[in-house]
């Protein structure tokens, strides 16, 4: 298979302007997950790659996770599984994430609990940042590429 770097994808999409996105993309919406806080989706499906939004440790039904980052690591990234769920994929399937951390000090629990989430590790970047929605300690965003056969 195939796999373009997240960059060229990107790219790809950017050149190829809103046609492609209004023609060969779909809002990817489940109750399994949080819903948006704001105005964007859980994810958008272009048909081959799948652009997870941001994800707190927020349950479902919007309430955060326990206080401490290694419970709202774990919500997170299963609101990221669901997410993908949704679209027809599987954690299997990320080619990258972006982890931001109120405080770097939590970056080895959080590898400890990441770790058992990929069979694979997808490629990552990780930053400490001043302050994040609903006072959270994470949020993981994702993009997972289709497998070619399962296109659509």
């Amino acid at each position: 298979m195939k796999v373009l770097s997240c960059a060229a994808a990107l790219l790809l999409l950017c050149a190829t302007g809103p046609s492609l996105a209004k023609t060969a993309s779909g809002i990817v919406e489940t109750p399994t997950a949080p819903a948006a806080i704001g105005p964007y989706s859980q994810a958008i499906d272009t048909g081959t790659l799948v652009f997870v939004s941001g994800q707190l440790g927020l349950s479902p039904q919007g309430t955060m996770a326990s206080g401490d980052t290694a419970g709202q690591s774990r919500q997170a990234l299963e609101n990221i599984k669901a997410i993908l769920a949704a679209a027809g994929l599987t954690m299997n399937d990320v080619v990258q994430t972006q982890i931001y951390l109120l405080d770097l000090g939590d970056f080895a629990a959080v590898n400890d609990i990441y770790a058992g989430y990929f069979k694979r590790a997808p490629s990552r970047a990780t930053v400490q940042v001043a302050r994040l929605p609903r006072d959270g300690r994470i949020e993981i965003s994702a993009i997972a590429v289709r497998p070619e056969r399962s296109r659509h």
